[in-house]
């Protein structure tokens, strides 16, 4: 974490926040159950306190220098909503931001891809827009939805379609828009050699036309050399070309809006 900070200092960066992932169904929290183990990785959830304590430290270490904001990203399935808001409410006063991701279906990963084993490319894709657009519905405890089209990067069959899931989308994106939440552009379909952004500029345009404002931009880097990847390919795509006036960050949950 410190190296992600001195990255975004070294490029010019005045803000900064962390969103390490929360995978309830597939993975388990430090103080529970077995680890999930992977490629010979052991993978669980964020160890709560010590990433917070961390981020405190590092806020302490680096003020005036760089804003740090703490934030988490909720991998969340139909059956495991009730968990996230239970861990929201935990951690609420340390919270800053939350993206809401759609990660798994039934436990099964996208990545391998477990979940589209035994399905069409028409019933795997409907039936992750169908669980999302159930998530967004149940679920309040998130600022923006993350890269919505999350399955392109994925898609054994290749890019679906985007008039297909049309419809499901707009529903999505109008849930999203009547709670007060946002969007993000996540700028790693560079990294993932999409032939669009993340999501498609027609899903970007679409939230727009329907009368969303609140618009992050995230690189998902991983790693200190991915850090604000093609930011300002993405900054200039929403508003040149899509018509977005600001974009957003978040403090305790709140939008805050800056000049594109």
């Amino acid at each position: 974490m410190k190296t992600q900070v001195g990255r975004a200092i070294e490029l010019g960066l005045n803000e900064l926040c962390f969103t390490d992932h929360v995978d309830y169904g597939v993975m388990t929290d430090w103080d529970e159950g077995e680890p999930k183990v992977w490629n010979g990785l052991t993978y669980r959830n964020v160890d709560y306190p010590r990433y917070f304590d961390r981020l405190r430290e590092l806020r302490r270490s680096y003020s005036g220098r760089i804003v740090i904001r703490q934030g988490l990203e909720f991998g969340v399935q139909r059956h495991t909503a009730a968990r996230f808001d239970a861990l929201y409410e935990r951690w609420r006063d340390e919270l800053d931001f939350i993206l809401l991701s759609v990660h798994q279906i039934d436990d099964l990963e996208f990545y391998p891809p477990e979940f589209m084993k035994g399905k069409t490319q028409d019933e795997y894709n409907a039936r992750y827009f169908e669980e999302l657009l159930h998530v967004a519905r149940a679920f309040d405890r998130y600022c923006v939805l993350a890269h919505l089209d999350v399955m392109r990067r994925y898609d054994p069959a290749g890019e679906y379609p985007f008039a297909k899931v049309r419809d499901v989308v707009a529903e999505i994106l109008r849930t999203a828009i009547q709670k007060g939440k946002g969007i993000e552009l996540n700028t790693a379909s560079w990294r993932y050699r999409l032939q669009d952004t993340q999501p498609c500029r027609d899903i970007l345009r679409l939230y727009r036309d329907l009368g969303g404002e609140i618009v992050t931009i995230g690189s998902d880097a991983h790693r200190p050399e991915r850090l604000a990847g093609h930011w300002d390919e993405g900054r200039q795509i929403l508003r040149d070309e899509l018509g977005f006036r600001y974009f957003c960050t978040f403090e305790h949950m709140e939008p805050r809006f800056h000049k594109l």
